[in-house]
């Protein structure tokens, strides 16, 4: 049973939610968009936490693919692919507390109007899909790691709008590099979850 399982055999296979197919579409068509915004807003304004946020939405749109992906598989391919998700939101969390470092480093700080401007557009975007993917929330590993990275960006978009307020009030850095790193601990935070839920269900189902 073991071998059958750790190939993702039609024991472990669940009917699809249409809806959870079709919430997964339009999360992953919003993540492709919004990077594509966030990246020219960031580098327009200066704002590391918007760049940070971009590479996030990229992340985003390529784990819901991931996800569509494995969707109809067996629960050992999608625990694989949370796997897989987890290890990617600890490398981006990684990557982000090396460009605040390297920002904090020259100090300029960002163009609040365009950071914020940009943050509540993001805001939007985020709750809309948090709100599509809440009642998928208590699922498998794969699901888990889809509502976490949902959440966890609407909570980031909220701390920006604050970061730019904050730079506008105090014209330097600190406000933008501060949420930058709260962007950071939220995905690594996010990340061990992750990876603990999907070993998790490797192990049970493995050891079936």
């Amino acid at each position: 049973m073991a071998a059958c399982c750790s190939d993702g055999c039609t024991s472990n296979r669940e009917a699809v939610n249409p809806r959870y197919r079709k919430a997964l579409w339009a999360a992953l068509i919003i993540n492709a968009l919004m990077f594509v915004v966030e990246i020219v807003g960031g580098l327009k304004s200066g704002s590391v936490s918007l760049l940070a946020d971009a590479v996030d939405f990229a992340g985003d749109a390529a784990n819901y693919g991931i996800s569509l992906t494995v969707l109809s598989m067996g629960l050992i391919w999608r625990a694989r692919a949370a796997l897989v998700k987890g290890l990617s939101m600890g490398a981006y969390g990684l990557f982000v507390l090396g460009k605040t470092a390297w920002a904090a480093m020259s100090g300029v700080p960002p163009e609040p109007f365009t950071m914020g401007a940009i943050a509540l557009l993001a805001l939007t975007a985020n709750v809309s899909v948090a709100l599509m993917l809440y009642a998928f929330r208590n699922g498998d590993a794969n699901m888990h790691s889809v509502w976490l990275c949902s959440r966890n960006d609407a909570i980031v978009n909220v701390a920006i709008v604050f970061a730019a307020l904050g730079v506008l009030g105090t014209g330097t850095v600190w406000p933008d590099l501060a949420v930058a790193l709260i962007i950071a601990a939220l995905a690594l935070s996010a990340a061990i979850s992750v990876v603990r839920k999907a070993r998790g269900e490797i192990a049970s189902v493995s050891g079936e």
